[in-house]
């Protein structure tokens, strides 16, 4: 049976042409690696969105789709139309594998179906937990008091339990995106950066009750 595969396409309102194929090129590259490799591709998500966030609506469909069991995985010419950013480069690494589908990169003939691929996808999910000691603990060594956190302690509970749950960090923002529920910073847009400073605390039972 052929291995069905949700096409994503992205170019920046602000990137420079000679810099990255256009809509029809990826699409072209997309098709023409479907027909030579047996492969459905059930259709073609598309943004026209800065790479350097994962709120893209054609992208949320496309991992979505996936999720939901319509396909197999997401397929790209260019890894870097997926995202610019290492961290949510692994944020969407960690949510292929605990979601059960893949991501295909042509450029770089990356496959998380394969055994290099959900490699190279652990690694960068393993990666995305690590928090730097110096930020983990940055006073207390200095025998100074940390700042204390602006997260509502009942907001930095329910994280901790989305996160006991299993959820991906990225999954976790999406979440708090969707219920337009404020940052720290009084800010509109959740990222995976801000959640692993909070991460790093345990709720006291009180917080968690």
């Amino acid at each position: 049976m052929a291995r069905t595969l949700i096409g994503y396409v992205r170019v920046a309102p602000r990137e420079r042409a000679q810099e990255r194929p256009d809509l029809a090129t990826q699409r072209r590259a997309l098709t023409e690696a479907a027909d030579a490799r047996g492969w459905r591709l059930v259709r073609i998500e598309e943004d026209v969105r800065s790479g350097r966030t994962l709120r893209r609506p054609g992208l949320r469909a496309a991992i979505a789709a996936c999720e939901a069991g319509e396909a197999e995985g997401i397929v790209v010419a260019r890894l870097d139309r997926l995202t610019y950013r290492l961290a949510d480069l692994a944020d969407l690494a960690g949510r292929a594998l605990a979601g059960g589908f893949s991501i295909v990169a042509l450029d770089l003939d990356l496959d998380l179906s394969t055994e290099p691929g959900r490699m190279a996808a652990r690694v960068l999910a393993t990666a995305a937990e690590w928090t730097p000691p110096a930020l983990t603990e940055p006073t207390r060594r200095l025998g100074r008091p940390g700042r204390p956190s602006s997260t509502p302690p009942e907001i930095a509970a329910r994280i901790h339990r989305l996160r006991d749950d299993g959820m991906t960090l990225q999954a976790i923002c999406d979440t708090l995106n969707d219920e337009r529920v404020p940052t720290p910073r009084g800010g509109s847009h959740w990222r995976p950066t801000s959640l692993r400073s909070i991460l790093t605390t345990r709720p006291t039972d009180a917080e968690t009750a």
